[in-house]
């Protein structure tokens, strides 16, 4: 009975959803702790870097972001090393950098900015004049559009995203406003950590947390201190592979058998990564102890031995 909870929290199968168009409020909701942080870092505020992430990016829903990860149109300009995508912008076939993850593109939105000298007079701005970073990208060059900078003040002012300036998450602030204007129907737990708002549990003496919807591992990475690559190792997954709502994830690396359990009989739809979740358990341990390959499917009934 035990495990049959457990079971229900996970995934059956791993699903991408990259084929789904998501909306701006979603956007914000997975990737607004990426700017906060990236704001404590710079002093860019998370307001803008959360703005130009959507203009940019089309709110994540962009050809370019979806097959590069590239969500403030950073083309790839002279000394980037990296990997390079081709798309028609400006002109035909012009050249973009390409990420591993949403989090590098974060990361290397703020070292783009503080690296080249034209954006230099902008972090003589304080972090919560949004307005004057506004204008001041489009003074600079940042982009052609000859009203960018309305057009990010807007979508800042259209969404509150100048609350992300204080630190505080969208739904972090909106508790502590509510509270303060005497509504009393607002639990005190409601107003949470930003960067720890997922209750910790153990699996096979291992920390992991519950997803939620439109978590993604570089969020998740945020809250624990951790990099995005640690939770694709820690869960045996590929880069830019994101949770779904009430599946397992380790914050922790897997044990290479099971603590307790010593056989799980195998059930429909089941498979050696799946069982691995369940039990905490290393993808490549299990397979190696069970003498299969990566990516073999388990006969229903078989017995798959855990430690």
């Amino acid at each position: 009975m035990k495990y049959n909870l457990l079971t229900f929290l996970l995934l059956l199968f791993s699903f991408s959803s990259f084929s789904q168009k998501i909306t701006r409020e979603e956007y914000i909701n997975r990737y607004q702790l990426l700017a906060i942080e990236e704001m404590n870092r710079s002093g860019i505020p998370a307001s803008i870097t959360m703005a130009q992430g959507i203009l940019e990016s089309g709110s994540g829903n962009s050809e370019l972001s979806k097959s590069s990860n590239n969500h403030f149109g950073i083309k790839c300009k002279t000394g980037w090393k990296g990997k390079k995508v081709y798309y028609d912008d400006d002109h035909k076939n012009e050249c973009f950098r390409k990420y591993t993850s949403v989090e590098e593109s974060y990361i290397d939105h703020t070292n783009f900015l503080m690296d080249n000298p034209r954006y230099a007079f902008l972090f003589q701005l304080e972090h919560t004049d949004y307005k004057g970073w506004a204008r001041g990208l489009k003074k600079a060059g940042y982009a052609t559009a000859h009203d960018y900078d309305k057009r990010l003040i807007k979508i800042i002012e259209d969404h509150k995203l100048h609350r992300l300036d204080l630190k505080m998450t969208l739904n972090a602030m909106s508790s502590f406003e509510q509270k303060s204007m005497g509504n009393q129907d607002i639990s005190n737990t409601l107003t949470v950590n930003a960067f720890q708002s997922h209750k910790v549990i153990k699996m096979n003496q291992i920390k992991a947390v519950v997803a939620r919807q439109g978590d993604t591992y570089e969020m998740l990475a945020q809250e624990f201190g951790l990099n995005d690559w640690e939770l694709y190792k820690f869960n045996d997954q590929r880069p830019g592979y994101r949770p779904l709502a009430n599946e397992i994830v380790y914050i922790q690396a897997k044990k290479s058998k099971s603590k307790g359990k010593t056989t799980h009989r195998v059930e429909a739809g089941e498979s050696m990564h799946y069982i691995s979740q369940v039990y905490g358990i290393k993808l490549k341990s299990l397979c190696k102890r069970n003498r299969m390959n990566s990516g073999q499917m388990p006969q229903v009934g078989q017995i798959i031995k855990l430690r």
